[in-house]
């Protein structure tokens, strides 16, 4: 998107950027930084670098876009009609993620209430147990056919885990309140809160990791631990990587606010954040009671 201007859009005009070099940047950025990691997986020296200079990229080509939407946001360049638009991207944003957390919910419910079964030999399915795989046990957790991985022992819920969940939900209301705080014009209290929320954030990704290192190093279970680990660590991996997205673009906010942007009645960019959080905080519900619990 452009740069800002010095003066401000007609109100019932849209606003309309003019050429930037933001998109092909960050289209050459995602392309290295992809092929870099082809190259890793498939052993070649220079991959780490090579993906290593593109993950580079595309923290300057966000740094660089995103720096021009907030100057163009504070020019007063955008209308009534623009914040529209913007939230509706960012709730089709959204409804993308819920769908792309949906088909991995969905991969562990087919595998629990069909796939063990079927290999168990229950219902229809009996002959594909007794000519593949006679001595399986309809049992979950599983590791598959032929112990994949070989055995390994899964988190208590009531650990580690709901104690992270604690932290989501205490992060949640603190947003809450910071939302609350910003829409009463108390910045004292906005930028208390939202400190707060950043920080529970990154404290849940740092307790995820530890439980990481506890899984893999204490209870063998690892991404080749069969069905169940394989759905764990996707389920888990990607959800910590949102939260750590998440706690990154509120750290983000928090300078802005330090920084006196944003108004009671002008604050999509803080909105927009708060959404996406909320939504974190309501996939790992899911992921608590269908991964950890049930």
């Amino acid at each position: 998107m452009a740069h800002a201007h010095s003066h401000a859009a007609p109100s019932d005009k849209y606003y309309v950027p003019h050429s930037s070099p933001w998109p092909i940047i960050g289209s050459v950025s995602l392309f290295t930084t992809v092929s870099g990691i082809s190259l890793w997986l498939n052993h070649v020296t220079a991959g780490p670098y090579i993906f290593g200079l593109g993950l580079l990229m595309v923290i300057f080509m966000f740094a660089g876009w995103f720096g021009n939407v907030i100057s163009e946001s504070e020019g007063r360049l955008y209308n009534a009609a623009v914040d529209r638009s913007f939230r509706m991207g960012m709730m089709w944003f959204i409804f993308s993620e819920v769908m792309f957390f949906a088909a991995f919910f969905g991969a562990l419910f087919y595998a629990r209430q069909f796939s063990i079964p079927w290999l168990g030999g229950e219902g229809v399915k009996y002959f594909t147990h007794f000519l593949l795989w006679d001595n399986f046990e309809t049992a979950w957790p599983s590791n598959g056919p032929g112990a994949v991985g070989g055995e390994f022992g899964v988190i208590p819920a009531f650990g580690l885990p709901a104690i992270n969940t604690a932290i989501l939900l205490l992060s949640g209301v603190t947003i809450t309140i910071a939302h609350h705080a910003l829409k009463a014009n108390k910045r004292t209290a906005l930028n208390i809160f939202l400190a707060a929320t950043f920080l529970l954030g990154f404290l849940f990704v740092f307790l995820q990791a530890e439980e990481y290192i506890h899984a893999y190093k204490e209870l063998n279970l690892t991404l080749g631990s069969g069905v169940y680990g394989s759905t764990f660590f996707m389920l888990t991996g990607f959800h910590g990587f949102h939260v750590t997205m998440g706690a990154i673009m509120l750290t983000v906010i928090w300078f802005r606010c330090l920084k006196g942007h944003f108004t009671p009645t002008n604050h999509f960019a803080f909105e927009g954040v708060a959404w996406y959080w909320h939504f974190v905080d309501v996939v790992w519900l899911g992921l608590f009671i269908f991964v950890y619990w049930l």
